[in-house]
């Protein structure tokens, strides 16, 4: 199995030693390989917020530098590590670059074949860094297996030592499991919702993105009968939901381009 680390801190602190640990951990559940992309060494150009990439596609963006290679990366991996620590009750100024020059997958979500483990450190709590990356991950079409988020002051006390080992052995349980049997969950109502509400909008405004909407026909997700991004049992109560607000919306973009 080979995991990529996408490592946000800008040097081998707490969430590389991190990282390590759930290297070892793993390695106990089968042979893993472990290879590291810090952002701190990538061309990564600041998003220009012009949406060529959303618009046109991500092959004519202005920014010519490591993205689509970044991304080549992560695609030929077995399962993804977003790791970062916690600056400033966000991730790092790196990691957000990585994100935003991103943006385009969150239209046209491409990683739903793999895992991802969400790694963060703080001196006092991770929960909301944690939430945003997994929410990241999500769109981005990941399944998020597992969260391990340590608090890691200067001076960490042994019972807090103790906590984050129990962290991180579980987390790298999950995600080993995950990596080797492929399972993938079954989306939530949330994610349903936006699934539909999604596909309303493409479909409505092919004319105003029409990059999005012919990789949403070629994915085969404005098929009549698509429930969501990947052939999974959906909850019917979610579906009928998410059909509830797909045709909303569409009449209400209908509405709006008539008046």
């Amino acid at each position: 199995m080979k995991v990529l680390v996408v490592m946000g801190s800008p040097r081998k602190g707490n969430t590389y030693r991190a990282a390590e640990r759930i290297r070892e951990l793993m390695e106990s559940h089968g042979p893993v390989e472990f290879e590291y992309l810090w952002l701190r060494d990538a061309n990564l150009l600041p998003c220009r917020g012009c949406a060529v990439c959303v618009g046109k596609g991500e092959e004519n963006s202005p920014n010519k530098d490591d993205a689509q290679a970044i991304v080549q990366r992560m695609r030929e991996a077995d399962g993804v590590i977003l790791a970062s620590p916690v600056y400033s009750w966000s991730v790092t100024g790196q990691f957000k670059v990585f994100i935003d020059r991103l943006s385009y997958i969150m239209h046209r979500p491409r990683f739903h074949e793999k895992n991802a483990l969400i790694l963060t450190t703080a001196m006092f709590t991770t929960k909301e860094v944690e939430d945003y990356l997994a929410k990241v991950a999500q769109f981005w079409g990941f399944e998020v297996a597992a969260r391990a988020g340590l608090i890691t002051p200067p001076t960490i006390p042994a019972r807090q030592q103790e906590k984050n080992e129990r962290i991180l052995a579980k987390a790298a349980e999950s995600f080993s499991l995950a990596l080797h049997t492929g399972r993938r969950t079954s989306p939530g109502i949330r994610e349903v919702v936006m699934f539909h509400g999604a596909r309303a909008l493409i479909d409505e405004q092919k004319d105003e993105t029409p990059v999005d909407y012919r990789y949403w026909r070629e994915q085969g997700w404005l098929e009549p009968g698509a429930r969501y991004y990947v052939d999974v049992p959906v909850n019917p109560v979610y579906s009928a939901a998410g059909r509830g607000v797909e045709h909303l919306m569409r009449r209400q973009i209908r509405k709006g381009r008539a008046s």
